[in-house]
């Protein structure tokens, strides 16, 4: 079976905060390609575009990224976790985002204008309930 995790539209990430502990958020994210996925600052309501995420990665540059599917049918549940090294693009090119872009009809109104997180793939491990 051949996990779709790129269509997903919501994933979370993982970073180590100031004090080492892990702060997960969910996030719009794109692959790129197979060793690339990349999530940006975007205009939902915030309180403010400087996110802890960003000077979570700009400290320590190792992340994860979790995508799952969940069904009240269990048969169909799976998961998959990349873990990586993040980059913050504070004024990403508009190729960096064109992902997002092409992913989600909200940005084709609005783009993510704030920072980017560019993430390089490390590793991928998967779990499904179908063998």
């Amino acid at each position: 079976m051949t996990l779709e995790w790129r269509d997903e539209p919501v994933a979370r990430l993982a970073t180590f905060n100031p004090a080492g502990v892990v702060d997960l958020v969910p996030i719009t994210f794109a692959a790129v390609d197979d060793h690339t996925i990349v999530t940006a600052v975007d205009h939902k309501p915030k309180r403010t575009i400087r996110l802890q995420r960003l000077d979570n990665v700009r400290a320590h540059a190792q992340v994860t990224v979790l995508v799952d599917h969940y069904s009240d049918d269990w048969s169909t549940l799976w998961w998959v976790r990349i873990r990586g090294t993040a980059i913050v693009v504070d004024e990403p090119a508009a190729d960096v985002v064109a992902p997002l872009v092409a992913k989600y009809h909200h940005y084709q109104d609005i783009r993510p204008a704030g920072p980017a997180i560019v993430i390089t793939i490390d590793q991928v491990r998967s779990w499904s309930a179908v063998p």
